[in-house]
């Protein structure tokens, strides 16, 4: 097809082509990912960016209208950091391009050359031997060309052997890259848009049909996998909305926080990419720019495990409603999906960019009480099957179906994802918090012990009537402004001062154990509905977790090292989620009774 002019027509369905080419090799970018951290999802980041493309971008009367629309669309779907740097480096080219009819292959040239120093802009610390040297050497061979070519098709064809030519040297310029033998992956997807741009322009057709198979390059690699050390753990990324962002401004205060960092946009949309430790300093940071739109805290260290050095043979995922501490969910390899906690016109991640610490203190300002919500299914569908991809078996285990809507949409995605071979449950703990951490850790016991899947599965749903939760709540308010409690029951109840024990029934429902009026009758009572318990049943492991009250809790762990005998398994905050609803200052005692013989 001879096209030397691209009008917006051309222009559009040559992203779309190069889009497509990404998605249909999203699996051996996977493959290949170990820079800069191999957590294996550059080829699903480029996927998802490229999907934006596809679904967002749309047609317009000129050639710089539609780049600003396919500008915006990937800065919007943009994910990982290659596909940030894409989508800046399209800014970029959406920036630079002219206001004309059509674009001619001199315009073109001196659009993707002057494009360049965008990406380089964007990025914090940019390194050689990646994603952003095959772009820039791409753009150079396109610009040293542009007098030689009588049209796109022969433009690609020639600027696409310097891009080649230069992917391939990414593996001796960066020792990761040539520890295990591959280029570069953001590299490798960049080039893979390229070819689908140019088949489009070689052709003028445009496959719809996407296909998840990988389609190699000229040349093959094989994964030898060599593990760098993760410095922070979280890939943190978000899209901010804002009158006047100052992303210079923005990347410097960031820089503070982490490193691979990119702040890519204009002065009203930006989207920023580091690996932090605290993802949830980052967002207050955020907060104060802008509106967060969009935002997401990927587990590096979990991914890396997964992919690279497994412990069991199955996988355990919970959520994060479960109060088990950090310490334990990396000691037996726990993945845990961050349930959505809405707040300031915000959704965080409960316990990974919105932490107990930071929010209680917030609760209390707060003009609009905060709501949580399940995570959305095509998010739980993802993350399952990138656990899927590393496991043959998984157990799930949620928080109470009666309480969250998360067991369902789990139970959901497992009928969509059940792969033949595969063993997958997915468990209704029928308990919150401390409860629910309790099975977590018996659960994750049983696997690092080798006991047989099923096994697994058996005990912990006999376990689950036998560990419950008794929760001392001295301020009512917390629950009638949650939804928890009607505001006229809630307000009857206050008048009287009444300070429930409130624990959970065989069902999963949260009920009321004891009702006192004054807290020092309710801590009496919680107490004795601990000695009942123990004289009955014998508590074999207990845990304590609190809201934002740590000196209550040492009282309650001494009152209960006298009762039990010996030390809880661990005392911790509470999510933001269930202490949303139970209020600052609750102070919680779960148990878990040993079974009968």
């Amino acid at each position: 097809m001879d096209i030397s002019k691209l009008d917006s027509e051309k222009l559009y369905y040559s992203f779309v082509s190069g889009a497509q080419e990404v998605i249909k090799n999203k699996n051996s970018l996977n493959e290949i990912n170990v820079f800069p951290v191999a957590d294996g999802d550059t080829g699903s980041n480029l996927s998802s960016t490229m999907h934006a493309i596809i679904l967002e971008a749309k047609i317009s009367g000129s050639v710089k209208e539609t780049m600003n629309s396919i500008a915006d669309a990937a800065l919007t779907g943009a994910r990982g950091n290659s596909g940030i740097i894409i989508a800046q480096y399209i800014n970029g080219i959406f920036l630079s391009l002219m206001d004309e009819e059509t674009i001619t292959i001199p315009s073109f040239a001196e659009t993707v050359k002057n494009a360049v120093p965008y990406a380089y802009q964007a990025i914090s610390d940019p390194v050689e031997g990646t994603i952003i040297t095959v772009i820039r050497e791409w753009a150079d061979a396109v610009y040293s060309h542009k007098d030689l070519s009588a049209n796109f098709s022969e433009l690609f064809s020639k600027s696409l052997i310097a891009a080649n030519k230069s992917l391939e040297a990414t593996t001796s310029r960066l020792k990761v890259l040539q520890d295990s033998k591959v280029v570069d992956s953001g590299a490798k997807g960049f080039v893979y848009f390229l070819q689908g741009f140019a088949t489009f322009l070689r052709t003028g057709k445009v496959d719809l049909e996407v296909s998840d198979e990988p389609v190699d390059l000229a040349f093959n690699e094989e994964l030898i996998h060599s593990q760098g050390e993760i410095h922070h753990r979280y890939c943190t990324e978000a899209l901010l909305s804002g009158d006047a962002i100052d992303l210079e401004a923005l990347k410097a205060e960031l820089a503070l926080y982490g490193d691979s960092l990119i702040v890519a946009g204009n002065d009203h949309k930006a989207r920023i990419h580091i690996h932090a430790n605290a993802p949830e300093q980052v967002f207050q940071v955020l907060r104060k720019k802008g509106v967060i739109l969009q935002q997401k805290a990927d587990d590096m260290v979990r991914q890396n495990e997964s992919a690279f050095d497994r412990k069991y043979a199955t996988a355990l995922i919970t959520d994060s409603i479960a109060d088990i501490p950090q310490t334990m969910l990396d000691r037996y390899q726990v993945h845990m999906l961050p349930l959505n906690l809405n707040f300031d016109n915000t959704s965080y991640l409960d316990k990974v960019t919105m932490t107990p610490e930071l929010f209680y203190p917030l609760l209390e300002e707060a003009i609009e009480y905060p709501k949580s919500s399940q995570p959305n299914p095509s998010v739980v569908e993802k993350y399952l099957e990138t656990v899927l991809s590393h496991y043959d078996e998984v157990i799930i285990l949620t928080v109470a179906k009666e309480q969250s809507g998360t067991n369902s949409v789990f139970q959901n995605a497992v009928s969509k994802k059940l792969h033949e071979g595969k063993k997958i449950a997915v468990i209704d703990s029928k308990r919150n918090s401390g409860a629910e951490g309790l099975l977590v850790m018996k659960a994750a016991e049983m696997i690092a012990a080798e006991t047989p899947f099923d096994d697994v599965v058996s005990t912990i749903e006999r376990l689950r009537d036998r560990t419950n939760i008794f929760v001392s709540v001295n301020n009512l308010k917390y629950m009638v402004r949650s939804g928890r409690l009607s505001k006229v029951s809630g307000m009857a109840a206050m008048s009287i001062n009444l300070k429930p024990v409130v624990s959970i029934d065989a069902k999963g429902k949260g009920s009321i154990a004891e009702k006192a009026f004054s807290e020092k009758g309710n801590e009496k009572k919680l107490f004795r509905l601990l000695e009942k318990v123990n004289e009955q049943q014998k508590v074999s492991r207990y845990a304590i977790v609190h809201a934002n009250n740590p000196e209550k809790a040492e009282a309650y762990r001494k009152r209960s090292v006298a009762l039990f005998g010996k030390e809880p398994e661990y005392i911790m905050n509470i999510s933001t989620i269930v202490g949303m609803s139970a209020g600052v200052g609750t102070v919680a005692i779960s148990y878990m009774c040993e079974e009968e013989s």
